[in-house]
């Protein structure tokens, strides 16, 4: 078993279509994004400077895309973190599972889009970060 690190959560460059009345961006499964989407959503009225997720998932990967605005992403894999801007609609986070992330830093107005590879399953997150350093231990022996 792969355990992820900070380092295994890549930006990904979308297509972009662009005319003069305005851009389209793409996205199919496991061509732009590396797994099958199975759930979308996306955060918006956030209030600027605000802070959103701090979990990670055991399972899931997302696919994170500043679709307006800009903010960070804070990764932390319980030995490394790395710290990722996103601020174009063409440019996505792929974070596979294992990886503590924070979205902070929201611009006014910014709207996160996540695609996830997982429909909803309260079970696959890990919300509390003790519980999270305790899965990477076992994780670890499980290698």
């Amino acid at each position: 078993m792969h355990r992820n690190t900070v380092f295994d959560c890549n930006l990904i460059y979308l297509p972009r279509i662009e005319n003069r009345a305005g851009n389209i961006t793409p996205i199919h499964n496991n061509i732009e994004v590396p797994f099958d989407i199975k759930r979308i959503f996306y955060l918006y009225d956030i209030p600027g400077g605000e802070s959103r997720g701090a979990h990670a998932h055991k399972e899931c990967h997302q696919f994170l895309v500043a679709a307006s605005g800009s903010f960070d992403i804070l990764l932390d894999d319980a030995k490394s973190k790395r710290l990722v801007q996103i601020n174009r609609p063409y440019i996505g986070l792929h974070i596979p599972p294992g990886i503590w992330a924070s979205e902070i830093n929201f611009s006014s107005g910014s709207i996160c889009l996540v695609l996830a590879s997982h429909h909803y399953d309260e079970g696959d997150y890990l919300r509390d970060y003790d519980d999270y350093l305790n899965f990477k231990i076992v994780q670890k022996y499980d290698s």
